[in-house]
């Protein structure tokens, strides 16, 4: 039995592939190039439960086919995991939206062309921005569920690189389950979302510690190295939070649990500010003291109730373990960089 990840060099994903080898799983990656494989064979040691499938582009038309007509027989689970998280851009169908949704399109295609019978669970990795509607993020009388759906469409998320992101997501993910629903007489699998919040935590590998991050530890990272926009950021960001480790966890009870099948699990545990994260690299790292940005150090709460809640106690109740909190996701992201500049 093998399960495929797809995108197996992303933030997300590394942590993905290495909780599935510690559970004894063969496991085939999809990546970009021959490089990328090489490196993360070399990252894991040459495991030989791990091995890789190239996939230059997702959006491009029957995409994944040669994996399963190579694999196809072999495959029980599949991963889903890529799919592009980036809000800086202005060509949002070719950056965003065409490889989001063709991408998710093109895998569930191929396991329909030649893995119908054999492959029994699908995970698609989603988003809190397919639930969540932009126009409404400063509503704090708003409380979320599993049941909730970003109401973007193709043409009006296309408004900025936010509602670009944020629509590719929702729009991804609907192609799923509307595909899904089409093929559930031909296909043998069972599917589940998973819709993780503002992911923080460590990068699986220290050496993948970089000047400059993935989207939602960048938050972090900014912090730390005191960069310009910590200013702004301290003034508009807040949301919600999840630890990378549990949303990793959370994509292997979706395939191992009954009780995820056909259900998006939404993964958060609980609100943040910006003040917050600051708070704690300022309490937890002495050595930063006058280098980093130090606001107005408890105030943090007091912005809760100006934008959306989340209720996901259905999704907690599924999945059965306690999630990391905000204290230990940004006190352990922050020690990794500091870890890699010699400043630990």
């Amino acid at each position: 039995m093998s399960i495929l990840v797809s995108g197996a060099t992303g933030f997300i994903a590394l942590h993905v592939v290495s909780d599935l080898l510690k559970q004894d799983y063969k496991v085939i990656g999809t990546v970009r190039s021959q490089e990328k494989a090489n490196k993360l064979r070399k990252q894991f040691d040459n495991n030989p439960n791990l091995s890789f499938e190239l996939v230059s582009d997702i959006a491009a038309p029957e995409a994944f086919d040669k994996v399963f007509k190579k694999h196809g027989k072999d495959i029980k689970v599949v991963l889903h995991t890529a799919s592009p998280v980036t809000v800086e851009t202005t060509n949002y169908e070719k950056d965003l939206l065409l490889p989001a949704v063709n991408g998710t399109k093109s895998i569930l295609e191929s396991i329909k062309k030649y893995a119908a019978d054999s492959v029994e669970r699908v995970v698609i990795t989603s988003s809190y921005a397919s639930v969540m509607n932009v126009s409404k993020e400063g509503d704090g009388s708003i409380v979320y569920t599993e049941k909730d759906w970003n109401p973007a469409t193709w043409e009006n998320c296309q408004i900025d690189g936010l509602n670009a992101y944020c629509g590719s997501k929702k729009l991804a993910e609907k192609a799923a389950w509307d595909f899904f629903e089409e093929n559930k007489n031909v296909v043998k699998f069972k599917m589940s979302t998973i819709n993780p919040t503002y992911v923080f935590g460590p990068q699986l590998f220290d050496e993948d510690v970089n000047d400059k991050l993935n989207a939602s530890c960048e938050l972090i990272n900014s912090i730390v190295k005191n960069n310009p926009q910590v200013e702004y950021l301290l003034e508009n960001v807040k949301g919600h939070f999840v630890d990378v480790r549990d949303v990793a966890k959370a994509h292997l009870v979706a395939f191992q649990k009954d009780e995820a099948v056909g259900r998006r699990l939404l993964t958060s545990n609980g609100r943040f500010a910006y003040q917050d994260l600051v708070d704690v690299i300022n309490e937890d790292f002495p050595q930063l003291k006058g280098k980093v940005i130090v606001g107005k150090p408890g105030t943090g709460k007091q912005s809760y109730g100006t934008f959306p809640g989340i209720n996901n106690n259905r999704s907690k109740e599924i999945l059965g373990f306690e999630f990391i909190s905000l204290h230990k996701t940004v006190h352990d992201t922050a020690a990794q960089v500091l870890k890699k500049e010699g400043k630990l």
